[in-house]
Order: structure tokens, then sequence, then C-alpha cells
């Protein structure tokens, strides 16, 4: 498994679109601004999707459950804390990487297994 390192600047440039050109205002240099600014934002859904999915492997093993079980439960949490389910699968993958969970994450994580663990009566 590989794991990639990088500081908080990083990060925060990772996320923002540049595109450079050579200056001339054609449309091939349009186009290729346009494909570059489109695939840095298939990148960044990628990567969001990866930390998504390793979060829901995470609690389909640990818990068990189903995978549609794990994703309604972090639907729940990031629903709960305010907060959008790419940021909580990201905080339960570092916290997983030693990491400390936040409070309210790991408050409404445990809220949320009690509830997934009632028995359900018909």
């Amino acid at each position: 498994m590989y794991r990639t390192v990088t500081t908080r600047e990083e990060r925060q440039e990772w996320w923002r679109l540049t595109v450079e050109t050579s200056g001339r205002d054609t449309s091939t240099d349009r186009r290729l601004a346009e494909l570059r600014a489109r695939n840095d934002k298939l990148r960044r859904a990628a990567a969001a999707r990866m930390v998504i999915e390793r979060a829901l492997g995470m609690v389909t093993v640990l818990v068990p459950c189903t995978g549609q079980r794990a994703r309604t439960l972090l639907l729940d949490v990031a629903q709960n804390c305010d907060m959008s389910l790419r940021a909580v699968a990201a905080a339960l993958v570092a916290g997983a990487e030693g990491e400390e969970l936040p409070d309210g994450i790991r408050h409404e994580m445990g809220r949320a297994l009690r509830r997934l663990h009632v028995p359900q009566h018909p």
C-alpha cells in the first residue's frame, strides 16, 4: 500500500485550477486550457472518491455490515456533524493512519454504531 504525504500548502495548491498557455489567444490554447482544467477536476473527484471508498471498506470490515449500511452510517455521521461525506471519510482514514479522530466525529460515529446494532422489530 502506498501513502502520499503532503503538506497543507501542497493540498491547498492541489485544489486550485491552474492552466498554462503559450500566451496566444488561439482556439487550440483555449481547448488545451479547458482540457487541463477538466482533467484537474476529474483528478480531484477521483481522489475524493478513493477516500470515501476506503472509509466505506474500513466500516464494512470493522462493523461488520454491508456496503450500503456503511454508506448510510457515514452519511448519518456527516449530516449530524454538518460535514460532507468526503470530510468524514478523510477523518476516518486519517484516524486509521494514526491521527486523532475529531471529537464530534467520534461522538457521532459511536451514536451511529449504537443505532446500527439496535435490533429491528418487525
